[in-house]
């Protein structure tokens, strides 16, 4: 078995505390040791490249090193990954993160490691549980698949073992959703836990059907109602968002687990749609404006957006009106509708939908058309 290349690492401060304000109350009152001296001086100065220059002495099991250094001589050892391993620091968007992270970068350079990256969290923090909950664990989520679709699953494992609790269930969730290891060491415990790959899949026609949701939320960093998707709503999708109460109603943000099911599939289906999609469409037809539709006439955007749909998605044929609204807005989308595949066309005063007839024939050549449509719409709104 290969070993992996690349270590993605989560960064915690008990290098901070407890560790070295230990070290800088036993500089205080005398009672540290000489060996510990030059780092609890650099601690106190706050002079981060003498912290790492002064911990490169310690031997790398020396709990005072801190957990992430702890974990990764222990992985190192017992030969889970190279001695030379590339390592990639995913630390919160905090002060001590920054430091933290700034500290084993210099650590590990200096010991031979490459690459050795920091990557900030956005969001990632403990002043605002809510904010922690719904976006930093997701933009956790979101490093890690990025630094995985770089690199490859082959090459990469995850050390979850620094940083907060609930990182260790989103990194053992995301080694599950992506194929890779991942490893947990305890400060009680020698021996380092390993979280191997499991035979276990979630569910890829769920998220082709769900893709015009997954991408739609992704996209915004607001709640939205929940009404908002409550004709294409189906129960397998409620641990892909957190709902969230305002004013009375619910709205839906993506949860870490929606974040993780979306990552992975949007990059399954990139490299599989040729294995899903029905076949390309050989024949085209302009866009069918429906007198029935209660059309009025005007929109020439609406016609030309459906243009691009069917001139540039290969399994459309054609699009056709079947629904107008002058005074409500919805959010732009493809969906599985009652009655086949429906778009959905918004400028955030009005609303149109239309049925997009395509090569699919069965629902699951359906589901695939639709993800395809929204991964379209995704390009286009980047």
């Amino acid at each position: 078995m290969n070993k992996p290349s690349i270590l993605i690492c989560t960064v915690g401060t008990s290098l901070f505390q407890p560790n070295l304000e230990a070290l800088k109350r036993e500089l205080a009152n005398n009672g540290i040791k000489p060996e510990y001296r030059p780092l609890a001086e650099a601690y106190q100065r706050g002079d981060w490249p003498g912290v790492a220059k002064a911990l490169r002495p310690l031997p790398a099991s020396d709990r005072v090193c801190g957990a992430e250094i702890n974990s990764i001589a222990s992985l190192v050892e017992k030969e889970y990954i190279p001695a030379d391993c590339g390592l990639f620091f995913l630390h919160s968007s905090t002060d001590k993160g920054r430091d933290i992270a700034a500290i084993l970068k210099d650590y590990y350079l200096d010991k031979g490691h490459a690459p050795v990256e920091t990557v900030e969290v956005e969001d990632l923090q403990d002043e605002d549980p809510k904010r922690f909950r719904t976006k930093g664990l997701r933009n956790l989520a979101r490093s890690v698949c990025r630094i995985v679709r770089e690199r490859s699953a082959a090459a990469c494992a995850i050390n979850a073992t620094g940083g907060y609790k609930a990182q260790i269930a989103v990194a053992v969730l995301l080694g599950q959703a992506l194929g890779i290891p991942v490893f947990y060491k305890h400060e009680l415990f020698s021996e380092i836990i390993a979280f191997p790959p499991l035979p276990v899949a979630f569910d890829f026609e769920v998220w082709m059907r769900a893709s015009g949701m997954l991408y739609d939320l992704e996209r915004t960093s607001d709640p939205v109602p929940a009404s908002t998707y409550a004709e294409e709503w189906q129960e397998t999708y409620e641990s892909l968002v957190e709902r969230v109460p305002i004013d009375g109603q619910d709205y839906l943000e993506l949860s870490p687990v929606g974040q993780i099911f979306h990552e992975t599939f949007r990059e399954r289906f990139r490299t599989d749609r040729s294995q899903v999609l029905p076949p390309k469409a050989l024949q085209k037809h302009p866009p069918r404006l429906e007198k029935g539709a209660g059309w009025p006439g005007e929109h020439p955007e609406v016609e030309a957006f459906m243009k691009k749909v069917t001139d540039e998605v290969e399994q459309v044929v054609q699009c056709a009106t079947f629904y107008f609204d002058p005074d409500l807005p919805q959010r732009t989308r493809f969906r599985c509708g009652a009655k086949g595949i429906e778009g959905i066309y918004s400028d955030g005063r009005f609303t149109v939908k239309f049925r997009v007839e395509s090569t699919a024939k069965t629902p699951g050549e359906q589901a695939a058309v639709v993800a395809s449509l929204n991964e379209w719409l995704s390009r286009r709104q980047t």
